[in-house]
């Protein structure tokens, strides 16, 4: 509810102009919002909630594969709703926060200006309380779905200490502070997120795959190595020497070699020869 209201003040009651667009956005506004997108982590928290979604249900009882799925669609949805809400009125915030603030080094900044404007101190308090629920709830998933797999993994503590670990690191890492949180995660992002949106496209692809272990393989494999160099560039290592790279001066080297290994991969899949019968 906190947050809807301060959607609505925000389509309503805007409080600046627009500002000017970076060089970036201007030249390529889909491939640097994309990039940008990978400090949200949106993609690693719907592997993991996906994972842990599944094995509730499994624990519940709900074994078949067409029912698990249409749980899982729902919960899709109904995340991809409520995300879209929140990034769109984001999107008018910070395109409306011309003139509210004049310097920031990050985004948490302009929003907590924008509110002062639009509600005063009071509404410094219910941004707290925002972003508390709100990280609240994905600290609790991520968490222990972490928890419980580092349990498993290594068989080694209970789940309660893992998360009294995890939990207990999580916090020290969390006051480094936004900027140096950014600066530091942004190249281990653009080596990391390039797996995982592989690992999206490849699931939805198995069913034509020839080889779905190969494929998979091979695909992961190419988005990480060539997610490695472009996590080096982004971290300001001089790798002139690869330009030539489709996409490479924008970070995106990967999309391009990865989708060749899922192209090669995809076909009919290789029937299991049969035993004639004997007469």
């Amino acid at each position: 509810l906190l947050l809807t209201g301060l959607a609505i003040a925000v389509f309503f009651w805007p409080q600046g102009s627009q500002p000017t667009v970076t060089e970036l956005y201007a030249n390529h506004p889909f491939v640097t919002g994309f990039i940008d997108g990978y400090n949200t982590m949106d993609t690693f928290a719907a592997l993991m909630f996906g994972t842990l979604i599944l094995d509730v249900l499994r624990q519940k009882g709900v074994t078949d594969p067409r029912a698990q799925s249409r749980y899982l669609t729902v919960a899709a949805l109904i995340a991809a709703v409520g995300l879209g809400f929140v990034y769109v009125s984001l999107f008018w915030l910070g395109g409306s926060s011309f003139g509210v603030v004049t310097q920031a080094s990050n985004g948490g900044e302009i929003i907590s200006a924008y509110v002062l404007s639009l509600f005063g101190t009071p509404g410094l308090w219910i941004l707290a309380a925002i972003v508390a629920l709100a990280c609240l709830t994905t600290a609790v998933g991520l968490v222990s779905a972490c928890a419980d797999y580092f349990q498993r993994l290594s068989q080694r503590g209970s789940y309660s200490h893992w998360v009294m670990g995890i939990s207990l690191l999580c916090t020290l890492v969390a006051n480094v502070g936004l900027n140096t949180l950014i600066q530091v995660s942004v190249p281990v992002l653009v080596a990391c997120y390039p797996v995982a949106v592989a690992l999206v496209i490849a699931t939805y692809l198995r069913p034509w795959m020839r080889n779905p272990q190969l494929t998979y393989r091979l695909s992961l494999s190419v988005a990480f190595v060539f997610g490695v160099l472009d996590a080096l560039q982004a971290a300001g290592v001089n790798l002139q020497a690869l330009s030539f790279l489709p996409g490479f001066e924008l970070n995106m080297a990967w999309v391009l070699p990865t989708l060749v290994m899922l192209g090669v991969g995809l076909g009919k899949h290789n029937q299991p020869a049969t035993t004639p019968k004997r007469l």
